[in-house]
This record gives C-alpha cells, sequence and structure tokens, in this order.
C-alpha cells in the first residue's frame, strides 16, 4: 500500500518516526511529505533514511513529475501526524501553499489527521471550527490525547501514541472481514506474587498479543484485550477494550467474563503453569549463611483446555498460542502437535521463542495447527502480520463449519 505522511512542525514531529517505523515494518510504501517547520524538529536526511525516499516541502521541486498532484492521486493512505492547528487551519480553508497541503487537495483515498497542540489551541473556536469542517467534508480526525505537553503543560492536546494512529489510519482501508463478530484476546505474562515485592513471571511482553487484537479491531470486530501486566505504551487503541490482569486466577475469571459473548476467544497470553501455595505477607528476608528456603508450588488451571472442552458461547472458535524452544524429547513442531492434540482448541499457533525471536520487539514466525496437529497454516515477519495470519486462520474455520452445516 501507498502511503503519504504528512509531518508538520509540532514538537511531537519525532513520534512520526515511529510511526512511519510501523508502516514500514507492516510491508506498506510511505512517501513523507513534512512541511518546513517540520524540518526544523526532524531533518529531511532522517525521513529519507527512513522511509527510503526523497523528502520534499514544495509544489516546485521535482516539477517535471507534478508531485503536488501525482502523490495525492497515487496514495492509498494520507496520514498527517502531527497535525497543527496551523495545518488544520489551511486544510479547512482549502489552502494549498506546499506539498502537503497541495497533497490533501488532490488525494481521492482516506485522509486521517492526528492533531497535537497546546489545550487552548486545541479548544479555540477557530480550531473547533475547522475540524467540524474536516469532518464533515469525510477526513477522518483523531481527538487528541490529554497528558504531558511541551514543558510543564499538561491536558487535552498531546498526539496519540504511533500504534494508536497506525491502528485507526490502517483501519480506514482494511478489509472489514471481521464486521459484526465479538473477539476475546489474552497478551502478556501472568505474574503470581511470592510475597510483595516478588513474584514468578515470564518473558512475555504482551506484544503479539496487542498486535491480534489491533488488527481484530482493524478488520470490523468488537475487541476486549484482557491484558497481563501489558506497558501501556504496547496496547491498541482504536476502540479495543482493554481489561488489565495480574494473576492467572484474575487473567481466567476475566476472559470467562468476556468469552460468554464472543464468537472467538484467543488465548495469547503466556500464562504461568504454577503459583506458590502461598505468598509470604512480608518481604521474604535473606539470612546470611542460610539458604532460601523451598518454594511450593501448586498448579493453575489450564484456561485454554477449559475453554476448548466447554466453549462459553455457540461455535465459538477456540486459539492457543504454544510458545516452545524444542528439546532433546523434539522439535518446536513436535511438541507443538502433541500439545495440540492434547489441549483440543480448534487452532494452536506454534511459535519458536528465544532472544532474537518470538518475545519481545522481534520479529515472529508461527505455525499455525488445527486440533489433530495438522498445519494450517505458515507465517512469519511482524507481529502485525502474523496476527493477520492468526485471523485468516480462524475465518477458515469459521468458513469450513458454515460449509459443512450448509
Amino acid at each position: 500500500m501507498r502511503i503519504v505522511l504528512g509531518v508538520t512542525g509540532g514538537i511531537a514531529a519525532y513520534k512520526a518516526a515511529y510511526l512511519l517505523r510501523l508502516f514500514r515494518e507492516a510491508g506498506h510504501r510511505v512517501r513523507v511529505v513534512p512541511t518546513e517547520a517540520a524540518l526544523a524538529m526532524v531533518g529531511r536526511p532522517t525521513w529519507e533514511a527512513l522511509s527510503g525516499e526523497p523528502v520534499r516541502t514544495g509544489v516546485f521541486d521535482d516539477a517535471e513529475h507534478v508531485d503536488h498532484v501525482a502523490l495525492g492521486r497515487s496514495a492509498d493512505l494520507v496520514v498527517v501526524a502531527p497535525a497543527t492547528a496551523h495545518l488544520l487551519a489551511r486544510a479547512a480553508a482549502g489552502l494549498a501553499d506546499d506539498l502537503l497541503t497541495a497533497t490533501l487537495l488532490t488525494a481521492t483515498c482516506p485522509v486521517l489527521l492526528a492533531p497535537a497542540m497546546h489545550t487552548e489551541m486545541w479548544r479555540h473556536p477557530a480550531t473547533v471550527a475547522n475540524v467540524a469542517t474536516l469532518r464533515g467534508r469525510g477526513v477522518h480526525v483523531l481527538d487528541p490525547a490529554t497528558g504531558r505537553l511541551t514543558g510543564a503543560d499538561t491536558g487535552a492536546g498531546r498526539l496519540p501514541e504511533p500504534a494508536e494512529i497506525a491502528a485507526a489510519a490502517l483501519a480506514l482501508v482494511r478489509d472489514r472481514d471481521l464486521a459484526g463478530r465479538r473477539v476475546v484476546v489474552s497478551a502478556g505474562g501472568t505474574r503470581e506474587p511470592l510475597d510483595p515485592v516478588r513474584f514468578l513471571g515470564n518473558r512475555s511482553t504482551g506484544r503479539q498479543g496487542a498486535a491480534i487484537a489491533a488488527a481484530a479491531a482493524a478488520r470490523g470486530a468488537a475487541v476486549t484485550l484482557v491484558a497481563a501486566n501489558v506497558d501501556a505504551v504496547v496496547l491498541p487503541g482504536g476502540g479495543v477494550t482493554v481489561v488489565p490482569v495480574e494473576t492467572t486466577a484474575e487473567l481466567r475469571a476475566a476472559v470467562r467474563a468476556a468469552a460468554a459473548a464472543a464468537d472467538a476467544v484467543v488465548m495469547a497470553a503466556a500464562v504461568a503453569d504454577f503459583r506458590p501455595a502461598a505468598a509470604s505477607e512480608h518481604k521474604i528476608k535473606k539470612t546470611a549463611g542460610a539458604g532460601p528456603a523451598p518454594i511450593a508450588l501448586v498448579e493453575n488451571p489450564d484456561i485454554l483446555a477449559e475453554l476448548a472442552a466447554a466453549p462459553l458461547a455457540a461455535g465459538q472458535v477456540v486459539v492457543g498460542f504454544a510458545a516452545e524452544t524444542g528439546d532433546d524429547a523434539g522439535d518446536v513442531l513436535a511438541h507443538g502437535r502433541e500439545k495440540a492434540r492434547r489441549k483440543g482448541a480448534d487452532l494452536l499457533v506454534v511459535n519458536e521463542v528465544g532472544t532474537a525471536v518470538g518475545f519481545g520487539d522481534v520479529p515472529n514466525a508461527v505455525t499455525v495447527l488445527d486440533r489433530a496437529g495438522d498445519v494450517v497454516a505458515r507465517a512469519a515477519g511482524t507481529k502485525a502480520e502474523v496476527a493477520d495470519a492468526v485471523w485468516d486462520a480462524v475465518l477458515g474455520v469459521w468458513d469450513r463449519a458454515t460449509t459443512i452445516s450448509g
């Protein structure tokens, strides 16, 4: 997909570099069109290096290619982030005094503006009227976030996080093949307390589960994300309902409550198999010369197996995740096949984990198995690409069920 990323001269212009990265990692071609003021914040070499495309600001630059018309005509999506009050005013007035505003006038694709400015500017009647005008013309204008602004100021006017902007933008051009579906996704890693300051946990960041939730929302589903200890910057926006939890017991209760009316449940969270039999009310002290006291563990409920054995809604598709490393007893896929047959979920997404793949902000590679352990699909790449492959596989289950019942 061809995306034009407009950048204006707000202090939040540096965040557009992260947004550019998200678009590029998702496989899209991005042409950055900054204003002259934006180049005072982030320089031309940065945009050209990150995008791999030339960067121009004026309507007379590269005139032989008529960029001020060609960019808007050829774009599949135009995003401006940050969009300052000045840009909103120029766009509402239909001005075309630089390459960015000329592109906005010639674009026939969806256009999304992500405003960022001081609270007083956002609430000024002129800005309010300009936003209303733009929305009335079909331009998608996000509401800014509330939080820390320039200096010590705090209030409405903060640029939304890049992941939220990307999700909202890509939702404008995605197939809505999950429209009308309600889905539940779990993400992150559960933590089982040992004492008030220590816990048993794992390395899951929740990025893959968050990407699965974001992809479902972009494809039209109503999404509940049960997030176990997931950092706020990882969580998706775009209308996803987030339920924060910490322990396996909390995750189980939240998933079961949300799954009662869900068409699909995707258990992407890394759930602790065991928990301490008892957590100390006080910090466990170290005694010099004495070894640590043994920690008695008890088994946690198998949430995936429970859901697979007794789905909470008619026709519900249950998807599990299996993070494997392989060992002397078998490779990653062998362990995955055994788990698929044992758990009984409709689909099991098997992924190899390690320091360079799986957990964290790194690529992922998965094999999707059915309940018999047969390969349904394979996917590799960014978390977003893997997320779409998971939903494609879920759609396949629904399609096969419809064919059989028909």
